[in-house]
């Protein structure tokens, strides 16, 4: 009995997996994924032109000096030497972490949503299958949020309470899961809730919380287009007098 109990946890088990792996294949999940190759060759591009600059100006030097004095072939490969060495720590000097790390709280509103998109992605697979969902609803509003946030300054109420759920709450909220061990995310609370339950309802809050600051924001975008609308036709529209 207890070897088919076995078999049987196992075929559900795999049956999860692949069901996963497809499920990634479209939707959110992969429109993240998507989002974060282009950050990542965005970062490769950034190094490969720090490389470029550096080789670039260590061959001006080089000729520079040439001009005035002989620096001879010993001098030749020296500067040869200094490129390479210095290009190989431009290019394995990573310009973001692998891991997943919140957006520090000074980020500009464009760049925070970036950043906290990129931390979802890389934190969502060690999140049980019901948190991914809603981490998944989460990226999927978040390029709306980022076409608004651009537009809004820093100190706008509305930004800063985006802000500070992008770079503290959720994150935090996803952390502090991490932390707990496997054998107690199972266990019940005085409210007979497990932490995996909490880590849901605490997604879903912030969730519904950036889809209202959006909404909030964009619509106070429409009613100035409205109100700029309403001025500019009784500026420049002009009364028609009845025969």
């Amino acid at each position: 009995m207890t070897e088919m109990t076995e078999k049987v946890e196992r075929a559900v088990a795999r049956f999860d997996r692949i069901t996963r792996q497809i499920d990634e294949r479209d939707g959110p999940a992969r429109e993240a994924a998507r989002r974060e190759r282009q950050r990542l060759n965005a970062d490769l591009a950034t190094r490969v032109k720090r490389v470029g600059f550096a080789v670039v100006m260590i061959s001006i030097v080089t000729i520079a000096v040439g001009l005035i004095m002989p620096i001879g072939m010993f001098g030749f490969l020296a500067a040869v030497g200094l490129a390479i060495g210095i290009a190989a720590v431009l290019a394995i000097t990573p310009g973001r972490q692998s891991g997943p790390a919140a957006p520090a709280p000074d980020l500009p509103n464009g760049a925070m949503v970036q950043r906290f998109d990129s931390y979802l992605y890389k934190s969502r697979r060690a999140l049980p299958a019901p948190a991914q969902a809603e981490i998944d609803a989460i990226s999927a509003g978040l390029a709306s949020l980022q076409q608004t946030l651009e537009r809004v300054p820093v100190v706008d109420p509305g930004a800063q309470d985006a802000r500070r759920l992008m770079s503290d709450h959720l994150p935090g909220l996803i952390d502090r899961y991490m932390r707990v061990p496997a054998n107690f995310r199972t266990e019940h609370d005085g409210e007979g809730k497990t932490v995996d339950e909490r880590l849901v309802e605490g997604l879903a809050a912030g969730r519904r919380a950036l889809n209202d600051i959006s909404q909030n924001l964009a619509r106070a975008d429409v009613a100035a287009l409205e109100t700029q609308g309403r001025f500019i036709q009784s500026r420049y529209t002009e009364p028609t007098i009845d025969d």
